[in-house]
């Protein structure tokens, strides 16, 4: 008999606590839901993850600055690529980058697009590069790559004519070279934004061109 009286409150015991919890799980679920939700929220608040600047640079550009990020072409396969202030101006994705010299050019008081070209100094003909370079506006932030080639057809001219938006490196860029610019017109000192690197069989990394060059920075906004 103490056994049969065992069992039935046991069993009393059990179905006591099935029922105050089946009572109480709502309640808990929708607590633990709002914990585990709080949780996340905070997780994400509190993420490690960097934050992500303008056009993937690696840092924010300060006031009255425009960001850009820029690459040469990789050999003849891979275009190059122009972004400023978040908006991509040139890539082999926008299909609008070819071979010889790419240009984009944006607005030095509002950071906007302007016009976008591409040169062919292979086997193309220099003339329409040279009176492009002449037609564009004082004021105006220029940026080039080159892809494959973007020297053989370049003349004395043309190259006076890119020194004067600011480059150096222009008077030596020859066969095949990797190079990256950003100027403006009627810039008065030499642009510090500037990579070049030599078609050079014994450093190339791919056969017959040299690495890709990378470049990113803050452009100064153009003041009145």
């Amino acid at each position: 008999i103490g056994a049969a009286k065992l069992v039935v409150v046991v069993a009393i015991f059990l179905l006591t606590f099935y029922v105050i919890s089946q009572v109480f799980e709502i309640k808990m679920d929708a607590n633990l839901g709002h914990i585990f939700a709080r949780s996340a929220l905070d997780a994400a608040a509190h993420s490690t993850k960097p934050p992500r600047y303008k056009c993937g640079i690696s840092k924010a550009c300060p006031e009255k600055h425009f960001a850009f990020k820029m690459a040469s072409g990789a050999a003849n396969v891979v275009g190059p690529k122009i972004c400023v202030e978040d908006n991509v101006l040139m890539s082999g994705v926008k299909n609008n980058v070819g071979r010889g010299i790419n240009v984009a050019l944006v607005n030095g008081k509002t950071g906007e697009p302007v016009d976008t070209k591409y040169f062919d100094m292979w086997g193309g003909d220099v003339a329409p590069f040279i009176e492009f370079l002449k037609s564009i506006q004082d004021g105006t932030i220029v940026l080039m790559g080159t892809y494959d080639d973007g020297a053989t057809k370049l003349n004395e001219e043309a190259r006076k004519l890119i020194a004067e938006l600011g480059s150096t490196s222009i008077t030596n860029l020859g066969f095949r070279d990797n190079w990256v610019f950003c100027g403006g017109k009627g810039i008065k000192t030499k642009s510090p934004f500037e990579q070049h690197i030599k078609n050079n069989k014994d450093t190339n990394k791919y056969e017959g061109w040299p690495e890709v060059v990378e470049m990113e920075g803050c452009i100064p906004q153009k003041q009145d």
